[in-house]
């Protein structure tokens, strides 16, 4: 179905109309945030905050947890009122919001549910097209009401001329399996998907819009690595303005031109992606600590001249003077330091056979729909190999196969001595309720790391008061990341790791990677988050298509590979 501007003939030659249109597009698309400040609590997030949103900028908003990035979102897309300052953009802009957490309850069919996305251009055309039907049948030219439904034709039109042609079933469809779904997919109902996959749905609607400004938390969290890639295409190529929360490292690079980083109550505004804001962040606070330590030294040597002298009338003035200068003097800040330097290791592997995972012929299906068939591979003692592919593929299976927790087909037989230690979301539904977060990780340390439970804590976001909350009182995100951390004390030499990342910020799993890398057991994860698994994985396994296909590159080896076929197809 084509959607076409309905212009009123009567009043608008197609010259007037292009150069309208023209003006339209020509138009800067922004969004303003002024002086903006967040206090609950009696605690201020953050303060005076400003900065402007031009068309073309993709920017990463990034700051450690609890810094109020998600909140300065909410405010951007207008979910959330701030204490003081406000949110000011040109009228007609469209700001699109796709949140970390949806609550959604519908009863349409994905294609039907992603549709919704046209329905203000459906409502646009409608109303064109009931004013041009009242203006033919109008003959008041001169009155008040008139005027003003050409005045509003006008407007309407201009909006709507802008938009062009959308073949909106074609470009629903490219964006649904974009995504990652299929298109026996479109028919189901939006109910019987997952959250993740109705995390999609709202983001193809979103896209779908082209909005002004789009505004993503966290969204490659339930993608997999082609649906990421595809995503990055989007924003790069045909996005307006881009601001995004995200710890995919990769993701980020490749989008972004702008980081703002949200820190102790302010933002600083780099030009410039992640790894190049990294760079000037730490140029930044060496020179903070130096102006730090030269005002304390000033400081010092102030307070030691108004001691010395503060009891002798010839120096009366200079001691008052330096007391006065004192009070008014504002105290310099050093930014909180990244304490990425921890490292972490897993205890020693207790020995197991050469080939901990030996798999034959396994297949699995699900009621009448097959999984995969005729997996066959073997896992070296000691590899460190990666599970890949479209969300549905099997991946998760295959893993709960290993596990010995699915029926299946074929023969799967575990090496010599293999002690599995595992990690998936729902771990966290595991822990004990009762205990708090120290107790948790204080039962199962054993030996030197004890020493250093509090670092530990500290670097997955659990330091200071927040060691001592019960378990029951945490959010999903720190359940998970608390089952991490009971993972990394538990002697075992096969780890089996299911989207590890997901919750994680990018310092907590740069610490993660590390120990992964000085683990001397045998490493199966499944992962989208491509930096995460550079240099970590020497092997890919690919799901897709009822296949299990082993590849002998890294990721981006892999990943090259795919590009390349995909190029010859």
């Amino acid at each position: 179905m084509l959607i076409r501007a309905i212009l009123p003939p009567l009043f608008f030659s197609k010259n007037w109309l292009t150069l309208q249109a023209q003006k339209f597009n020509r138009k800067l698309n922004m969004l303003t945030a002024d002086a903006l400040t967040v206090e609950f609590g009696g605690q201020t997030l953050f303060s005076d905050v400003s900065f402007v949103i031009n068309e073309k900028d993709r920017i990463a908003l990034m700051g450690k947890n609890g810094a109020g990035k998600s909140t300065l979102l909410k405010i951007l897309a207008g979910v959330r009122e701030p204490s003081k300052g406000k949110i000011s953009y040109p009228k007609g802009t469209v700001v699109a919001y796709l949140p970390q957490h949806l609550l959604l309850e519908d009863h349409r069919t994905v294609f039907e549910e992603t549709a919704t996305a046209f329905s203000a251009i459906n409502e646009m055309e409608k109303r064109i097209e009931a004013i041009n039907q009242e203006l033919s049948e109008r003959t008041d030219y001169e009155s008040d009401g008139y005027m003003q439904l050409i005045e509003e034709v006008s407007a309407l039109s201009e909006q709507f001329y802008s938009i062009e042609e959308i073949n909106y079933d074609a470009d629903i469809e490219k964006t649904l399996m974009g995504l990652g779904f299929l298109r026996s997919d479109f028919q189901r109902k939006t109910s019987e998907f997952s959250g993740g996959w109705r995390m999609r749905i709202e983001l193809a609607k979103i896209l779908l819009r082209r909005p002004d400004v789009i505004l993503l938390d966290e969204p490659t969290n339930h993608l997999d690595i082609e649906s990421i890639q595809w995503l990055e295409d989007f924003l790069v190529n045909t996005a307006k303005a881009v601001v995004v929360i995200s710890h995919d490292r990769a993701f980020v690079d490749n989008i972004t031109t702008r980081t703002i980083e949200v820190t102790m109550g302010r933002i600083y505004d780099y030009k410039a992606n992640y790894s190049h804001y990294l760079e000037l962040r730490k140029d930044r606070r060496a020179q903070q600590q130096k102006q730090f330590d030269e005002q304390q030294k000033m400081i010092a040597e102030t307070k030691e001249f108004i001691e010395r002298f503060k009891g002798t009338y010839s120096k009366t003035l200079q001691v008052q003077s330096r007391v006065k200068m004192l009070e008014k003097l504002e105290i310099l800040e050093v930014d909180e330091e990244d304490t990425s330097a921890l490292r972490l290791r897993f205890p020693p592997s207790p020995r197991s056979g050469s080939y901990p995972v030996i798999a034959e012929g396994v297949g699995k299906t699900y009621g009448d729909r097959p999984i995969f068939s005729n997996a066959s591979f073997m896992i070296e003692r000691g590899d460190k190999v990666a599970f890949v592919g479209k969300n549905g593929e099997g991946k998760s299976t295959m893993v709960k196969i290993i596990m010995n927790e699915l029926k299946h087909d074929g023969e799967l037989k575990l090496g010599h001595n293999v002690k599995i230690g595992y990690f998936a979301q729902n771990q966290a539904s595991l822990l004990d309720e009762n205990l708090t977060v120290f107790q948790t990780i204080d039962d199962v340390a054993e030996g030197d790391i004890r020493t250093k439970i509090k670092d530990l804590l500290g670097a997955f976001m659990f330091g200071g008061d927040n060691s001592f909350k019960k378990v029951k009182v945490l959010s999903g995100g720190e359940r998970t990341r608390l089952a991490m951390i009971k993972l990394l004390l538990e002697p075992v030499n096969l780890l089996i790791l299911d989207e590890p990342t997901n919750h994680l910020d990018m310092r907590t799993k740069d610490i993660l990677k590390q120990a992964l890398q000085d683990f001397d057991g045998t490493l199966i994860v499944v992962s989208h988050d491509r930096d995460f698994l550079d240099g970590l994985i020497t092997r890919v396994y690919e799901f897709g298509g009822g296949k299990v296909i082993p590849h002998l590159e890294d990721i981006y080896g892999y990943l090259e590979k795919k590009k390349m076929e995909n190029f010859n197809y």
